[in-house]
């Protein structure tokens, strides 16, 4: 798991559950649809959705804003675990228990 070693190396512990269907933990949580990715992470409170950046989720940690987590949707090419050839654009998107989605970052290869 790429994005698992990605927080290992940037400092975080990292415990990890295999589930058939991570879609009832995903609403359970609140993530939009819009914003579903490949796995749902907690981390202090927080719901990390997707490949987010370890700086993202740090910057989350230390600023502890108002909002239910944070959302790389998809698996975009080049984020963290994707690493690999042509890399694109991709987005960090907020949410809160609203639905309401605010791009707080953009990474850029």
């Amino acid at each position: 798991m790429g994005w698992v070693n990605h927080l290992k190396d940037a400092g975080f512990t990292v415990n990890t559950t295999d589930v058939p269907d991570v879609t009832p933990i995903k609403n359970e949580h609140g993530v939009p649809d819009r914003l579903f990715s490949c796995h749902t992470a907690i981390v202090d409170g927080y719901v990390v959705e997707g490949h987010v950046p370890a700086e993202d989720i740090k910057k989350l940690l230390a600023e502890r804003p108002d909002v239910t987590g944070i959302s790389v949707p998809g698996m975009p090419q080049g984020s963290p675990g994707m690493e690999g050839p042509n890399p694109v654009e991709f987005p960090v998107v907020a949410f809160d228990k609203d639905g309401e989605m605010e791009v707080i970052n953009v990474h850029t290869p």
